[in-house]
């Protein structure tokens, strides 16, 4: 009885093993067909502020306007040059707020089963169609501290009995979608950077001296915001290679 149970159990993680190999197999083929992509960013419309930790109840979270930083240009710009080595990346026209729209479900089995919304909004929202694949930057979020979801841009404050802590974030993942059968070939979120300070997100971040009251320092923000983006994507773009050498 014994040596059937084994027996089964091996050729279960044979079978796990050859379909992982095969749908690597399967993207590695999809992505080298690619020859034409488009770049579609919406992340950085608003930013987030959040406390967290000790704070008091009823404590909810407020958002600013940041759509004067241009970060969904510099995304575009940024990932222009680096993918331009591989592909010839084109310009597209898309209804930004349309993606930004697009939130994940609170109930985390809901987002298992139904179908990933962006593959029909690359199909009904983005020009030029027929390109041989899109590469869509949108928000991510992660957990701060006591489990809030935080998400996108933003910036947080956690509290405890002993100190207060400030944290920047630029959250986000990055799809590629086929141009021709608008399924999604692969996704994946952008890493922690450094990861080394009190509070830590999955996804860049950094700490901050900077407190609500000090955000009239906006080119500061700006400046330090920018800077985890344009330190991640290049890891991030690499991890999914679709930089040449990654």
């Amino acid at each position: 009885m014994r040596r059937i149970a084994a027996l089964w159990i091996g050729l279960a993680v044979a079978s796990a093993v050859l379909g992982a190999a095969a749908a690597f197999e399967t993207r590695a083929t999809k992505l080298q067909a690619i020859k034409t992509v488009g770049i579609v960013s919406a992340i950085g419309e608003e930013m987030s502020l959040t406390r967290a930790g000790l704070t008091g109840l009823g404590n909810t979270g407020q958002s600013s306007s940041i759509s004067a930083w241009g970060l969904d240009e510099l995304i575009v710009q940024q990932a222009t040059k680096l993918l331009s080595g591989r592909f010839r990346v084109q310009p597209v026209t898309y209804r930004r707020a349309a993606f930004a729209a697009v939130r994940d479900s609170a109930v985390a089995p809901v987002n298992l089963l139904r179908s990933d919304p962006f593959k029909e909004l690359v199909r009904s929202d983005v020009a030029p169609q027929g390109l041989d694949a899109y590469i869509v930057i949108t928000r991510a979020r992660s957990k701060l501290g006591n489990g809030r979801n935080v998400e996108g841009v933003g910036m947080a404050e956690y509290r405890t009995l002993l100190a207060d802590y400030g944290l920047i974030h630029a959250l986000y993942e990055v799809r590629i979608i086929d141009g021709k059968s608008f399924d999604v070939i692969e996704k994946r979120a952008a890493a922690p950077l450094d990861n080394t300070g009190t509070l830590r997100l999955a996804g860049p971040s950094g700490p901050v001296d900077e407190t609500f009251g000090g955000l009239a320092s906006g080119e500061r923000l700006r400046a330090a915001i920018a800077d985890l983006i344009t330190r991640s994507l290049p890891v991030t773009l690499g991890d999914m290679h679709l930089i040449d050498g990654q």
